[in-house]
This record gives structure tokens, C-alpha cells and sequence, in this order.
């Protein structure tokens, strides 16, 4: 089942194409990571699937419902840290979440305390327990993201829409969020995240999908854009003894790793040992996230390329 699907999804701001006939896929239980550089159309594909900006034309569902018609009943299930996040700066982190939880759906006479809870438990699980008593107009970047995501996790949602959500944070502070969002998918939370850094995509997402000046040019799942490709890498402080052997087999060299035309590592070692080159490390070469991304948005013929 998918958690968000849309089917040729258009956007026109008078002349600019914004966004050009997507079909967007997100499974249920996906961390979804949603790529593309600044001016691609990823903000603007999110504010329609959350019934912010209206679509020129084509079709949203997202949690099995078409939106923006449903978006009373799908958005309590949705929660979303998009373009940074809001607050009221004179007010404490704590004071900021119970203003934001009083607005939501109404709930049983004894709402109050579950609520007081609720904030309790976002505000720790983020990591501004002691924080949380502190006017926001003092938080830093990082802290104001761990606020906002703090927001999207009230109501335990379904389905996480996050913008950058490592955007200020040092890097314990990102370990700490890949972790925390790992463990929201864990217990069954889908993510869609947009961001820029390829890394934490690379070490959180299941699918992706990138865009480019609107288009959506690769869409599948992480295991199969990263699968072998036929080649092998080998480490070896012999490379030039190693560059002989291989007899125009090496496809590149940086500086101590070739990739090298064969797909049997284990015929690759043994060929290399037996002349008498150390090798250090040996296996099928990949494809990086960053390197799919770059063939994507340089070759137009990749366009709809999907999954």
C-alpha cells in the first residue's frame, strides 16, 4: 500500500513549469528519501501534498485518501516539518507544544494530563528535556529543528513529512536524529524527508526519489540503485605493479583503490596474489548515492526512470 502516490502531478506558476507530470511512490513503512537541488520542485511537490499549494493538475492521495479534498481527516495523521519550523519565540519549547497540541483534534474530558504527558515525552525523546523550560528565542538552529520535530511527533503519526530535518544540527546532533527517526520507522511510521545531505540519506532511506527542474528522474528502491555493477574494486599499495598485471582492465584509479574490469573478486585475488601484488581489499564495486544522483540529472534520457 502506498502512503503518499500522486499521478502526473503538474504545477505551473504562470510560465515556470514548477513541477512536470510526477508520479510519486511512497510505500507504507518506506523512509523515503526526496532529493533534488535547491529550485527542483521539492518544496512545492510537498506543500501540494499537504494541501498548502494547489496542483494545476493530476491527482494526490496520501494515506489512501485524495487530498486536498480529505485533508480534515488526513492531516491529524500526518506530521510535518516543512520550511523550517514555527514558534513563538517569547514562549518557553514547553509552552510552544502545549499551544500547538491544545489546536488539534478535540479528545476526552481527561485530555489535559495525556496531553501535559504527551509534551513531556516528545520534548525528551528529542532531546530538549531541560530545554524545554527555555524561551525559544534562545534556542539555536538545531534546537528550534529539534522543536519542530518535537511538534510532528505530538500526535504520533502515520506518516512523517520532514524538510531537512538535520539542517543546523552538529553532528552528534544528526547522529542522534538518524537514530531517532530509525526507530519512528521501527515501530511502523513511514518518513518522507527531503534533504541535501547525501550521506544521511544514504544511511536512512529504503526508496528514492530524485527530481530535477520538476521532473522526477529516478525513483526505486536504495538496495537496487546501489546494486553491483559488474565491476570489482580492489586496495592494493602495488597499484602500479597491480595496473600491469591487470593489462587494461582498470577503469579507475584513486589513488590506492582500482576498479578493474571483472566481476569475480575471487578470481580478481587470486590473479593478484599470484603476482605478488598485496591486496589490502577486494569486492563488487557500487554505485553511490551520489554518484546516481549525478548520472540522473545529467542525462535527460533518465527521465521517469521509476519504480
Amino acid at each position: 500500500m502506498s502512503a503518499v502516490r500522486t499521478r502526473a502531478l503538474t504545477k505551473r506558476y504562470g510560465a515556470v513549469l514548477a513541477v512536470d507530470g510526477i508520479d510519486l511512490d511512497v510505500r507504507e513503512g518506506d523512509v523515503y528519501g526526496f532529493l533534488g537541488a535547491n529550485g527542483s520542485g521539492k518544496t512545492t511537490t510537498v506543500r501540494m501534498l499537504l494541501g498548502l499549494v494547489l496542483a494545476t493538475s493530476g491527482d494526490i492521495e496520501v494515506l489512501g485518501s485524495p487530498m486536498p479534498r480529505s485533508a480534515g481527516a488526513v492531516l491529524p495523521r500526518v506530521g510535518t516539518l516543512v520550511e523550517g519550523p514555527a514558534s513563538y519565540g517569547h514562549l518557553t519549547g514547553r509552552a510552544n507544544l502545549r499551544l500547538f497540541d491544545s489546536m488539534g483534534p478535540a479528545t476526552s474530558p481527561g485530555s489535559r494530563r495525556r496531553r501535559k504527558q504527551r509534551v513531556d515525552d516528545v520534548l525528551e525523546r528529542v532531546g530538549l528535556g531541560v530545554a524545554g523550560d527555555r524561551r525559544v528565542r534562545g534556542y539555536s538552529l538545531g534546537m528550534r529543528q529539534r522543536l519542530g520535530l518535537a511538534g510532528a511527533l505530538l500526535r504520533e503519526p502515520e506518516l512523517l513529512v520532514l524538510d531537512e530535518p538535520t539542517n543546523g544540527l552538529d553532528p552528534q546532533g544528526i547522529h542522534e536524529m538518524r537514530r531517532l527517526l530509525l526507530e519512528l520507522n521501527a515501530q511502523g511510521t513511514t518518513i518522507l524527508l527531503s534533504s541535501h545531505l547525501l550521506a544521511e540519506v544514504e544511511q536512512m532511506c529504503t526508496r528514492v526519489g530524485v527530481l530535477d527542474r520538476g521532473r522526477l528522474v529516478v525513483q526505486d528502491d536504495l538496495r537496487v540503485l546501489q546494486a553491483p555493477t559488474g565491476l570489482s574494486f580492489v586496495v592494493t599499495p602495488d597499484v602500479e605493479r597491480a595496473g600491469a598485471l591487470l593489462d587494461g582492465r582498470v577503469v579507475r584509479r584513486d589513488g590506492r583503490r582500482l576498479v578493474v574490469r571483472e566481476p569475480d573478486t575471487a578470481a580478481l585475488t587470486r590473479s593478484l596474489v599470484a603476482g605478488d601484488v598485496r591486496v589490502q581489499e577486494v569486492g563488487p564495486e557500487r554505485r553511490g548515492l551520489e554518484q546516481v544522483v549525478l548520472e540522473a540529472t545529467a542525462d535527460p534520457s533518465n527521465v521517469g526512470v521509476s519504480r
